[in-house]
């Protein structure tokens, strides 16, 4: 049996992708920026360079708008996931991850996470993509943890679930930004300072 021919789209469908791309790319910026509440349809659509109108063809919503962006940070982090060598350690993943995901925050690429009460945060529990990306990266970091814990490199006392969280908070850190406006450190200072007090503590060594 031959293999399934490759698909080519249409130069409409070509176009109509790379315009959803940009408004997506758009999205992930202002959300990093301002967050889903200043953010507001007009001026995605401004920053686009489309009318409204047209905006509303591709995601008839502001939720559907901020979800796409979540959903396609969240499928870059199973990327990333996947990507990291499958011979280094447990901690060595884990730091990396945070690594990957401060440097995105610092890049202006890291969406802010939505309130318990947004709107945004309903639109995401109940969209598919959204949530089997998030069970899917949960699970594997959630492995990685536990796999630490065994060896003692992360504190066996705390819950596998508190230690995930404690990493996910990284993503959205205030200390990344008031370290940056301070203007003493670098991007890549910033991450290493933060790095020593996520995993190494306060207490001196």
């Amino acid at each position: 049996m031959s293999a399934n021919p490759i698909v080519k789209l249409s130069f409409k469908e070509q176009m109509l992708q790379a315009r959803e791309d940009a408004i997506v790319s758009t999205v992930n910026r202002l959300l990093a920026e301002k967050g889903f509440e200043a953010m507001t349809v007009d001026e995605v659509a401004a920053n686009v360079g489309i009318a409204k109108a047209s905006l509303y063809k591709h995601f008839p919503s502001k939720e559907d708008l901020a979800a796409a962006a979540m959903v396609k940070v969240m499928r870059r982090a199973q990327d990333f996931l996947t990507g990291l060598a499958a011979n280094d350690s447990a901690l060595d993943k884990l730091r990396a991850v945070v690594r990957w995901t401060m440097g995105l925050k610092l890049a202006g690429e890291m969406p802010s996470l939505p309130s318990q009460n947004s709107t945004l945060r309903t639109t995401l529990m109940g969209n598919k993509d959204y949530m089997d990306g998030l069970i899917d990266v949960s699970d594997r970091l959630g492995a990685m943890i536990e796999v630490a814990q065994k060896e003692g490199l992360i504190n066996p006392r705390l819950p596998a679930i508190a230690v995930l969280y404690t990493l996910y908070a990284r993503a959205c850190d205030p200390v990344l930004e008031f370290l940056k406006m301070g203007g003493q450190h670098n991007d890549e200072q910033i991450i290493e300072l933060v790095m020593s007090t996520c995993f190494d503590g306060l207490n001196a060594r």
